[in-house]
Formats: C-alpha cells, sequence, structure tokens
C-alpha cells in the first residue's frame, strides 16, 4: 500500500489532538498549508473530526487518532 501525500497529511493532522482531553480541539486557519486544510475536510467527510477545518475528534475520530498516535510513537522509537 502507497502512502499518499493526502493521507499522509491527514495522519499528521491526526498526531496534532491532544488525546487526554476530548475538549480540545484543533482548528486550521484559512491561510493555514492547502494540503493540512484539506485534510481537516477530508477527516471531516470521513465523520473523524466535528467540522470542515478541524473541531474536536468524533468517537471514530478519537479510535483512529489513538490508532495513527501508537503506530508514530512505536514508529519513531528507536
Amino acid at each position: 500500500m502507497l502512502l499518499s501525500e493526502e493521507l499522509v497529511a491527514e495522519i499528521k493532522f491526526l498526531s496534532l489532538f491532544n488525546l487526554e482531553s476530548v475538549q480540545e480541539g484543533v482548528k486550521v486557519h484559512g491561510n493555514a498549508d492547502p494540503i493540512l486544510i484539506g485534510a481537516a475536510q477530508r477527516l471531516f467527510d470521513k465523520g473523524l473530526v466535528t467540522q470542515h477545518d478541524g473541531g474536536y475528534l468524533t468517537d471514530l475520530g478519537i479510535e483512529v487518532a489513538e490508532h495513527a498516535q501508537r503506530m508514530l510513537t512505536i514508529l519513531q522509537s528507536n
């Protein structure tokens, strides 16, 4: 499976969320990198975040973000 630039951006976006507090969201401003803006929209379209520009993780989004963040932690360890 080849990881597209879009998929990598979505994983990066999910890694921005603080999973210790579900009341802490992420907002993408209009002047942000277009790749990040697109990632937020795609995650919204997939039902993982509450707003097209980020917002909060949905229940499914929390689950996916947990897996993504665990994967990154494992891959980044020595």
